[in-house]
């Protein structure tokens, strides 16, 4: 007994004592364990954590792909580097092809905003954050932002990761347009300390995730791994930050293919594309650009490859009009040509011709794969980008260079001798490499230069005999320019004795956003007088003279300008528009206005605008005209003012809303819509600048009000859209797709105000969010369609009902699309009191019907999933009881449950006083009390009860056919 006691004793001292060595083993590796990862950064945006030791992935970090690049853009492409965010130009006007910008994305940004000298402007923004991970799991903490820096429990198995978001846009102002918009994301870290040895070499391929790491001092293969994605980075933690080491791009088939000769990957890596003929392996790597493509971004990155694999030519980039001329080329999904190492690209020399006119963006068709090394972008180019952009030398490899390996790889046969290490011979390149000169260059290079020296001589002679009349020349050109600017300044001199002071101003506090004037391709001539012009000021057309007399009666010191029956302070300005668009606080007629001055470039414009404010201003909720008044050199247009814009009202929170609420400030914008469309006015600008916020009334009230009609449209009798030939009408970021997308073969038509609207209320509901994301990715998502309503929550009523109305108006789709009276109807407007009365009409509706009716079956369809299985589960316990004593409901139907609804509504006074307690008062808290528990009812009934929309008991609840709106508004 007492030896197997003993025996026992000394297993429990075992058993603990190898769990404590664990623990301490667990502890040891918690601290040393970012010391032994290596962290392997991918383009599709992934972080992995791997081994050191044998490359096999510890944990991931999934985040953004570290390009985004939008593909339906102008000419000219640029092509970044996702390595260090480096540009490649591509195409333009000559065609110039493949070719080096000397500066990155992070140049770009932090050199912006700034503007070109062809009137591209450039927009950067760079973001920081830092993501909290922990190091033994990969999972992210928390993430910290400049606004957002919650405290977080210390802890030392925190790995903190610093990442920085460049984004870069170019919008060209001379079309209108998103030139080109990208987004590059980098891992903040250094270089490793110079006092650290690091003994790994790593190889990896620019096309997918294979890397290659070797072991520097023996040239031994430590390990292959494929991370399924080009590797951009790689790094090592040191002293508590990430330090990144140096890899060497390398060609797939050229990595696989040493790998092969050397014998260690034959066994791993499965070959995607057929091995080049040569069975023994050249000494020699070329440098080539290769040119790819990850979703929608394309990408451009160095990289090595070996005698034998194909590479486009230099100025080659785009094939001939009727593709390429290849052996063995495949075509991709997305019409890209994809070269592989046994193909052989042939151009003829008439295609090079022809290569100019060819435009990827048009065409969709570029050659991926690997390039000839692009040489540096030439002055012609560069003049185009801004001067402030820091501009640094390219050290661009000829083409011709080549990288020698070391001579044990030269001449080795596969079969003779598997163990000879390959991959750690080929060094980076650093430098140009030179190469011995033919007696033919010599030669040539003589001939160049007696040729130089004799353009020089010629050159020198042409300037010492053109010299003087040059000057001359110049000197008379300078003594007219100087005569030129005198008569200018007098003639300023002249017309500054005009605008004298004339009656002063009230110094009110309201204020206006300025309305806008934009050009479209096409001028209209001046409009006819509108059948109610009488209602409004005549337009007065001011002599120069006489507006002068006007001018020198007018008080010195108030320093005001009349115009007409116009009178506003030249120094009180309230915003500017487009086209050169001043808008003043003014008077007309003893009333507070805004006056807006337009230059004579748009008188057309503003003559147009004119008659349709005319025409629409009887509405509430559009903006109210005054009066036109013009001089020899501006026109002027007073308009009722306004306290402000929807974007005051919605983002700033001091903003004093005067008891306007957000749904009846949509309500009214929508009203006000519906009137324009009711005159077949299609506004084509409706965004948060153009609704504006009026004054208040006598009783303090203020309302919605739709404003800016210089893109306005009025569509002619019997027609229901409009040509897109005049240009592209709106604000970028709320134009619809059908205007911009040449997918749609019909017209546009009203329905483009409509997905505005639906913007518009996502904007409001949201509080300053829009549905198709940031302003940068905005019209490019709208194309596609990518909307997120993220803010509305799906479990709460009113924002359920929210959502389906917004997801109607924003449709792809114009046919989908409500009309403006349509939007009007949609419960998402219906009062409580309205909602009620909605239930108890249906319920009195299909009291009747049978249980296989065309109703009841509707109405019961996937209505579990709106009573949530039983809904006598959701309600109070009195309710439960009252409802017991009467009649049996079924827990599953929906129309048990709206009759048990209508029941307790109409004997609510004849209920225990529990019950009513419990049901709140008629007709608010009743309503909520159904729908906070069942979110889906109305909007799940409304839909169920479409089929019965033009019977007399429901008219009110839906909107009416097109065909009969039609007729409404051609009555009107």
């Amino acid at each position: 007994m007492g030896s197997k006691g003993c025996i026992l004793w000394r297993l429990l001292l075992a058993v603990c004592c190898c769990g404590l060595l664990r623990m301490l083993s667990a502890d040891a590796n918690s601290v040393t364990l970012p010391e032994t990862l290596l962290f392997v950064s991918t383009l599709d945006g992934s972080l992995h954590a791997v081994s050191k030791r044998t490359g096999s992935i510890n944990w991931t970090l999934k985040e953004d792909p570290v390009l985004q690049v939008l593909m339906h853009m102008a000419e000219p492409a640029f092509l970044p580097d996702p390595h260090d965010g480096s540009l490649y130009s591509l195409g333009g006007k000559d065609d110039e092809g493949l070719m080096k910008l000397p500066f990155t994305i992070p140049e770009l940004v932090q050199a912006s905003p700034c503007r070109s000298s062809d009137g591209i402007l450039y927009m950067g923004k760079k973001q920081d954050l830092w993501y909290v991970v922990d190091l033994l799991t990969g999972e992210k903490q928390h993430t910290l932002t400049s606004s957002s820096a919650e405290s977080l429990h210390p802890s030392s198995s925190l790995l903190y990761l610093g990442r920085t978001e460049y984004t870069i846009t170019m919008y060209d102002t001379k079309s209108k347009e998103l030139r080109w918009n990208a987004t590059y994301f980098n891992y903040a870290s250094t270089v490793p300390d110079k006092d650290s040895q690091y003994k790994m070499s790593h190889f990896v391929s620019n096309e997918d995730g294979l890397v290659v790491t070797v072991d520097s001092e023996s040239g031994d293969v430590l390990w292959i791994q494929n991370y399924n994605s080009p590797v951009v980075a790689m790094y090592i933690w040191q002293r508590e930050a990430l330090r990144k080491v140096s890899h060497t791009n390398v060609a797939v088939e050229t990595l696989r293919y040493l790998s092969f000769l050397s014998g260690d990957a034959g066994r791993i890596t499965k070959w995607k594309y057929p091995f080049p003929k040569e069975t023994k392996a050249k000494n020699k790597l070329m440098p080539t650009l290769y040119v790819g493509k990850y979703s929608t971004s394309l990408y451009a990155s160095p990289s090595l490859v070996h005698d034998g694999m194909t590479v486009v030519p230099r100025g080659s980039a785009f094939p001939l009009l009727e593709g390429p001329k290849t052996e063995g080329v495949t075509i991709g999904g997305s019409e890209e040509c994809f070269i592989t190492p046994s193909t052989d690209v042939k151009y003829s020399p008439a295609g090079l011709k022809e290569k100019s006119r060819i435009n990827y963006l048009r065409n969709h068709w570029l050659l991926i794969g690997h390039h000839e090394t692009p040489p540096a972008a030439h002055s012609q180019i560069l003049d185009k980008f801004p001067n402030s952009i820091p501009r640094h030398p390219v050290n661009i490899i000829p083409s011709s260079a080549e990288v020698s390996t070391d001579e044990s790889l030269t001449d080795v046969d596969p079969e003779e001798d598997t163990s000879i290490p390959t991959i750690p011979y080929v060094e980076k390149p650093s430098h140009q490499y030179q190469r011995q000169e033919a007696p033919v260059d010599s030669m040539l290079k003589d001939m160049a230069t007696i040729i130089f020296c004799t353009f020089l001589l010629a050159g020198w002679v042409a300037f010492v005999v053109t010299y003087p009349k040059n000057m001359r020349r110049q000197q008379l050109e300078h003594q007219q320019f100087q005569k030129q600017m005198e008569e200018k300044m007098q003639l300023l001199q002249k017309q500054q004795l005009l605008f004298q002071p004339s009656l002063e101003l009230q110094q009110d506090v309201e204020f206006m956003d300025g309305g806008q004037v934009r050009s479209e391709g096409s001028t209209n001539s001046s409009p006819t007088p509108s059948p109610r012009a009488s209602n409004h000021s005549n337009l007065s057309v001011s002599e120069f003279g006489s507006s002068a007399t006007e001018q020198d009666e007018a008080d010195d010191e108030t320093r005001l300008a009349r115009v007409g029956n116009l009178t506003f302070c030249p120094k009180d300005v309230l915003g500017h528009g487009a086209e050169g668009t001043i808008v003043y606080r003014g008077r007309f007629d003893n009333r507070a206005v805004a006056v807006k001055r337009i230059l004579p470039e748009c008188f057309s414009f503003a003559d147009r605008e004119v008659q349709l404010l005319r025409e629409s201003d009887e509405h509430p909720n559009v903006i109210r005209y005054f009066c036109t008044e013009r001089d020899r050199q501006f026109q002027y247009i007073a308009i009722e003012l306004c306290i402000a814009t929807l974007q005051e009202y919605v983002e700033q929170q001091e903003f004093d809303r005067c008891g306007l609420e957000p749904i009846a400030l949509l309500q009214q914008t929508i009203s006000g819509l519906a009137y324009l469309h009711s005159l077949s006015i299609v506004h084509r600008d409706l965004k948060p600048h153009n609704i504006l916020i009026s004054m208040p009334n006598p009783h303090g009230r203020v309302k919605a009000m739709i404003s800016d009609f210089g893109l306005c449209k009025k569509l002619a009798v019997g027609r229901h859209s409009f040509s897109r030939r005049s240009g592209v009408p709106g604000t970028e970021g709320w134009i619809a797709p059908e205007v911009l997308s040449d997918d749609y073969k019909e017209n546009p038509t009203c329905a483009v105000d409509i997905f505005s609207a639906g913007c518009v209320f996502y904007y409001v509901i949201s509080s300053g969010s829009h549905p198709f994301g940031k302003s940068l990715q905005r019209q490019a998502n709208i194309l596609l369609g990518a909307y997120n309503l993220e803010f509305l929550n799906s479990e709460k009523h009113e924002d359920i009902i929210a959502a389906d109305l917004i997801q109607k108006m924003i449709s792809m789709d114009p046919q989908e699309r409500p009309t403006a009276h349509g939007i009007l109807s949609h419960p998402f407007f219906w009062s409580l009191e309205k909602q009620l009365q909605f239930f108890q009409d249906v319920s009195d509706r299909i009291e009747k019907e049978p249980l296989d009716g065309l109703i009841v079956r509707q109405l019961e369809n996937g209505g579990r999933k709106v009573v949530k299985q039983d809904w006598r589960a959701q309600i109070t316990v009195p309710l439960q009881t009252d409802l017991r004593k009467f009649r049996s409901y079924k827990g599953g139907s929906v129309r048990d449950l709206l009759r048990a609804m209508r029941n307790k509504r109409h004997h609510y006074r004849e209920l225990p006083v529990e019950v009513q307690e419990s049901l709140g008062s008629i007709p608010d808290n009743f309503v909520r009390y159904f729908t906070s528990r069942f979110p889906n009812l109305l909007l799940h009934t409304y839909c169920a009860l479409q089929t019965c929309s033009q019977e007399r008991l429901f008219r009110p609840y839906y909107p009416v056919s097109k065909w009969q709106e039609s007729d409404i508004r051609d009555s009107v």
